[in-house]
């Protein structure tokens, strides 16, 4: 006699269901259950949720504007006078070093043949050599939010006393020049809060079974046969299977209390050091990009380190004065609305540029030498072939 598949009545216990299996409602497929209500808690914190702290009344969650440094209570230092710097200038370099510079440079080309290198009559070297002058300001920046974490115990102080100001937090000494940043917890502003996630509750209804702890089983789809009056192995005739990512129990752990139900609530003071640096380079009119010199160094001619440097007042090369008269003017203007000047830097550096002009096989061509790394640059070289990769 063949079987026929078992029609469910709503509402009848058959001795199919699991824990958290819901039956379907009259009119529905069998076997498919109603989605769960929606008791998933908000995604970000509600603003009722942070206290109001004194000194800290516009902290928003997820971090706010930088704060403005308090004024000094003490007048600023004035920068020293720049040392001086009687040698402005370096030799150029020699005829050996451009070739084998240039020899080097078709050796790092898989298309180059080194032969205008080696064969190549050096007839010209004409010295392009430039300045850069580069400014660096070293700044401290201070901001703050409201953050959370699982409850464990942690202590609770909010209201036992006023919470130190965002700059009067003592921060970790840095080093200058560097870039860093670190995260402090402002004493005195932590409290205890049901979570916002899971309303309390510590766990949510799981999605992927919409809070049943089981699904429809995937192979026979929700019919419990297989091929006719085949009993669906999978699921034994149920129709349904556990669902695997909550393991059956319609809910899990909630992901922003770890299940502790309470979050800690408290004020987070970042701080940010960075190195604020411009540079200006002279143009030496070669030919040379300019783009190429920002990537190569120089030999240094003058350094001034202070609290805060005075612009250069003498130089042989008057754009350079002007660069350092504006960049200074900028810098002190800009960075000192939203953060604390720790300290300034100004570097001069002489960067080697030579033109070298050569004949190879009847024809002149050119090639430049140019930074402490003797870097080439050679865009018309003569012996190119193209490389095919198989």
């Amino acid at each position: 006699m063949d079987r026929q598949p078992l029609i469910t009545q709503p509402g009848k216990d058959y001795g199919l269901a699991t824990p958290g299996y819901i039956p379907a409602a009259a009119g529905a497929p069998a076997g498919f259950a109603p989605p769960a209500a929606d008791t998933q808690g908000p995604s970000a914190p509600p603003a009722s949720m942070f206290d109001s702290m004194p000194g800290y009344e516009g902290t928003i969650a997820g971090g706010g504007g930088f704060l403005p440094p308090p004024m000094p209570a003490y007048p600023a230092q004035h920068p020293e006078p720049a040392p001086e710097q009687p040698q402005w200038n370096i030799p150029s370099i020699t005829e050996d070093t451009a070739r084998n510079a240039f020899i080097l440079f078709t050796k790092s080309k898989c298309c180059y043949s080194s032969a205008p290198a080696k064969e190549g009559v050096i007839t010209d070297m004409e010295a392009f050599n430039t300045y850069r002058y580069r400014l660096e300001t070293f700044t401290e920046s201070r901001s703050t939010e409201w953050s959370h974490e699982p409850y464990a115990g942690q202590q609770v102080d909010a209201y036992i006393q006023p919470p130190p100001g965002p700059w009067d937090l003592p921060a970790k000494t840095p080093n200058f020049f560097v870039d860093d940043k670190q995260t402090i917890k402002v004493p005195y502003t932590s409290s205890m809060k049901p979570c916002h996630n899971c309303l309390g509750m510590g766990r949510k209804p799981c999605k992927d079974c919409a809070g049943c702890g089981n699904k429809v089983c995937w192979v026979c789809n929700g019919s419990g046969y297989r091929h006719g009056a085949d009993r669906c192995n999978h699921c034994n005739g149920r129709g349904r299977e556990n669902c695997n990512r909550c393991f059956g129990q319609g809910s899990r752990q909630c992901d922003t209390c770890h299940g502790k139900q309470q979050l800690l609530v408290y004020i987070k003071l970042n701080v940010k050091w960075t190195n604020n640096s411009d540079a200006y380079i002279v143009d030496q009119l070669s030919g040379l990009q300019g783009e190429n010199l920002s990537k190569v160094s120089g030999k240094e001619l003058f350094r001034d380190t202070q609290y805060m440097v005075y612009p250069l007042v003498s130089f042989p090369e008057p754009s350079v004065v002007s660069a350092s008269q504006r960049l200074v003017g900028d810098h002190q203007g800009k960075y000192s609305q939203t953060s604390r000047i720790l300290q300034q830097r100004q570097i001069i550096e002489l960067i080697p540029v030579t033109k070298v002009t050569y004949t190879w096989k009847g024809n002149s061509h050119i090639y430049f030498v140019y930074g402490n790394e003797f870097k080439v640059d050679a865009d018309n070289y003569p012996a190119t072939c193209c490389c095919t990769v198989m």
